[in-house]
């Protein structure tokens, strides 16, 4: 086993768990869990296949160790600020919602122990300490994820031992909502959910010696691991708990709270569980964001240190309680970072690709063809009209 791209797929799975671990219930607990479960792997398999694309584009672009480098030479100047606009914005957003979810959690924490501590004492000691692995390099956040993500696999184990005793069939077929209008608007959450494009540039950099095949195995595997924890979380919380009131909670506390009452053991597996799935999100996305101010603005450390993490801890002060709705206008950004994009990147560099460079073993190329593209181009294009 190639443990470093198993150690890369884990950074992507743990980039993309994270707020999606509150989210996911929240929002489609209301809609029943057919259709919740068939829109989850709908959105799924079209993430998966546009990381696909970024990971074709960033291979093909040698010297590449951030989104800034790939989108010049593929899109040009123009396709350039463009693509770090969307880009900063996004990373923004995601950061600050895993602030403002970590800094909800460490407080309930230190509850537990009887230590009262202000959320924005929270948030400022959450990011300080997360930022040194951050600044220590990729290879430090790979092998501290991987222990993080099987901790984190453990916690969610031992939780669906306690929850699924507890599981209610008259829960699990409750629909309250069926309005599909109001399902297909929670898409861009789900996609955000999902997302875990912005480290591909850096691991596709970090795995450079790797062969096409592998890395299409490295993104998959990332891209299932999330899957598979998504489903059987949100069955867990729907067999256990009533989708009306799923749906009033605010932050991640709530739903710990509610948990505590039926297991008193749950309330601090519930906690460990949560914190390191927002703990790894933050890592592979300040991680992105790191590498990309690296590459665009400035090689001083101080500069790159301010820009990555302290401008989303101020934007996290100001955004408090706001939890879902930040997760909303980043799965917005997201959808023309991480569909249009990419494509646009490879049609560009699959016109000027010469024959030979096709055989080389460290190029990959994504499957499917035209045809492959065009679907990921109807698959963006609706998700921008469910929010309209």
């Amino acid at each position: 086993m190639n443990f470093k791209l198993f150690g890369s797929a884990l950074i992507l799975s743990g980039t993309a768990l994270g707020a999606g671990m509150l989210a996911i219930p929240m929002v489609l607990a209301q809609f029943g869990l057919f259709y919740s479960t068939l829109l989850m792997l709908a959105i799924c398999a079209g993430t998966t296949y546009s990381a696909l694309l970024l990971t074709e584009a960033c291979s093909k672009t040698e010297l590449a160790f951030g989104i800034n480098t790939v989108a010049n030479r593929t899109l040009g100047k123009g396709g350039q600020v463009v693509t770090n606009i969307l880009f900063y914005l996004l990373l923004f957003c995601m950061l600050i919602a895993y602030i403002l979810g970590a800094a909800d959690l460490i407080k309930r924490i230190f509850s537990m122990f009887t230590i009262e501590m202000s959320i924005e004492t929270a948030q400022i000691g959450f990011t300080l300490v997360a930022s040194v692995f951050v600044v220590c390099g990729t290879q430090i956040i790979d092998k501290l994820n991987r222990v993080l993500f099987l901790f984190m696999v453990s916690m969610l184990a031992i939780t669906l031992v306690i929850l699924v005793p507890g599981i209610s069939v008259d829960n699990l077929t409750q629909v309250t909502n069926t309005d599909k209008g109001m399902l297909l608007n929670t898409s861009t959450i789900l996609f955000t959910s999902f997302a875990s494009m912005p480290v591909i540039p850096s691991l596709v950099a970090y795995n450079k010696e790797a062969t096409s095949k592998q890395l299409r195995n490295m993104v998959i595997l990332g891209s299932i691991i999330p899957l598979v924890c998504y489903l059987v979380w949100l069955y867990a919380v729907v067999g256990n708990l009533n989708a009306n009131d799923i749906t009033h909670f605010s932050n991640i506390s709530d739903l710990i709270q509610t948990f505590s009452a039926k297991n008193e053991y749950i309330e601090i597996i519930l906690s460990v569980f949560t914190s390191l799935a927002l703990l790894t999100s933050f890592l592979g996305v300040a991680m992105a964001l790191y590498n990309q101010n690296k590459d665009m603005i400035s090689h001083n450390k101080i500069v790159v240190y301010v820009c990555t993490f302290i401008l989303p801890l101020l934007g996290a002060s100001l955004a408090a309680d706001q939890f879902l709705s930040v997760l909303g206008y980043a799965g917005v950004i997201l959808v023309f970072l991480a569909i249009f994009i990419p494509l646009a990147m490879v049609i560009a560099l699959r016109k000027k690709v010469k024959e030979e460079d096709k055989l080389l073993p460290h190029t990959y190329q994504a499957e499917g063809g035209k045809i492959a593209l065009g679907v990921t181009l109807m698959f963006g294009l609706l998700l921008l009209i469910s929010q309209i």
